[in-house]
């Protein structure tokens, strides 16, 4: 009955329109109520105590960093590099935009930022050279898809924050994965444009290449000064969001001088707008996850997921399908912060490394971010791009598909992620 209350209130507080942030309010409101519970100061107290974290700084830090590489020409550098580099090839453009998708995402954190970039500096491209609009769209949709989860990743700030798991370990231990969803896409382009009659532009030179190479060096370097700080313990994950933030408005002002003084109220305003509505949002969640802890509905989960908990295997390839059902319909934040208090004690008493969980987790949740009906990062290529929402959903099928591959190819094969989590942590 205290499952189906909270679950209850929460869809009814959403199938009336309601903003999520709101609808878990309201759903902590109802599970108060049923369980006698009652007390406004509570409220208050856990929606308060909610955004107040140290490591929470860094998601308006890294939302910050990702407006000021829009707007500051970083990410223009990153796909100019990246198209000197594959542009060249049969469907180039495509192997151009997993590229340099792979490279915001060490940039910026956000599906949703590094799908915008994309579609608006190469949306129009492919679609000039010839190749199908709804498959760009789609493919550029999927790319974004890799934001979350190559660090600096905000999905991982927040899961690390909401279940108590060392978020330097999880940045570390993404970068494989984050790498090899870039190679399933990589080579799902590649079979689906292999008819493609399409004449790629000509191989650049030698010196063209160093050239962008050198223009775009100074953006290239945020993300190894990120990873080597993280791994040398100069700085924390939040001090390196701060870091990522103050060098981008650096470059973006005094190197590459496209981001003037007066444009840095519109890029503050901005970020300040995103990070508002996220932090609101964690706010209310941690309502209900405190709840959840009270009414001790994770030992419910347990019960149904019993017959899965002598296998890690089955319980992760159960966990990981009931993921991929919710993120049909919720957005990647809130599935992370309604889902993690009740999974991780699952996870804990099954034995399964809860870095490892966080990875396929979080993997998970962002290709959620592409799968309809609320795919928020397909709203994104579609308003940008003017495209239909139908045709980016049918163009991005065949490569949420490959993802979803590697994400269950994790489940079998655990080392792909542990593996490198230790070398690169050591």
């Amino acid at each position: 009955m205290t499952i189906f209350v909270f679950v209850g209130s929460l869809l009814l507080a959403m199938a009336m329109g309601i903003p999520i942030a709101f609808s878990l309010l309201a759903s902590g409101v109802a599970l108060m109520w049923h369980l006698d519970l009652f007390d406004a100061q509570i409220l208050a107290q856990n929606v308060i105590g909610g955004a107040d974290s140290f490591p929470l700084l860094a998601v308006p830090f890294f939302m910050l960093a990702g407006e000021i590489m829009n707007v500051g020409g970083l990410s223009k550098r990153i796909v100019d590099f990246a198209l000197a580099v594959v542009g060249h090839v049969k469907g180039g453009l495509g192997y151009v935009t997993i590229m340099a998708g792979c490279l915001l995402s060490a940039l910026s954190g956000s599906a949703v930022a590094d799908a915008a970039a994309l579609t608006a500096l190469l949306l129009p491209m492919m679609v000039k050279a010839g190749h199908d609009k709804a498959r760009a769209g789609g493919l550029i949709a999927a790319t974004g898809v890799i934001g979350p989860v190559i660090p600096p990743s905000i999905g991982l700030v927040i899961f690390g924050v909401a279940a108590n798991v060392s978020i330097s370990k999880l940045f570390l231990a993404a970068i494989v994965p984050g790498l090899l969803i870039g190679g399933a896409l990589w080579i799902t382009w590649a079979w689906l444009v292999r008819r493609e009659k399409i004449m790629p532009p000509p191989r650049k030179s030698g010196a063209e290449i160093f050239t962008a190479f050198r223009k775009a060096l100074w953006a290239l370097m945020l993300p190894v000064i990120i990873l080597v700080g993280l791994r040398m313990g100069v700085f924390t994950p939040t001090e390196a969001a701060v870091v990522a933030a103050a060098y981008a408005l650096f470059v973006s002002i005094v190197v590459y001088r496209e981001l003037s003084w007066k444009d840095l109220y519109a890029v503050f305003v901005g970020a300040a707008k995103t990070s508002a509505i996220v932090m609101f949002l964690i706010a209310a969640a941690m309502v209900s996850a405190w709840l959840i802890t009270v009414a001790d509905l994770p030992s419910k989960v347990v019960g149904l997921l019993q017959p899965f908990m002598g296998n890690q295997i089955l319980l992760m390839f159960a966990i990981m399908v009931l993921v991929m059902i919710v993120g049909t319909a919720m957005d990647m934040t809130p599935t992370i912060l309604i889902l993690t208090p009740v999974l991780m004690p699952i996870v804990k008493a099954a034995g399964i490394d809860p870095v490892y969980f966080g990875v396929l987790f979080i993997i998970n949740n962002s290709i959620g971010l592409v799968t309809p009906p609320v795919g928020t990062v397909l709203n994104v290529v579609a308003g940008v791009g003017k495209i239909s929402m139908d045709d980016v959903t049918r163009g991005v099928v065949p490569f949420m598909i490959a993802e979803f591959a590697v994400m269950f190819l994790m489940v079998l094969f655990p080392w792909l992620v542990t593996g490198p989590a230790r070398l690169f942590h050591g």
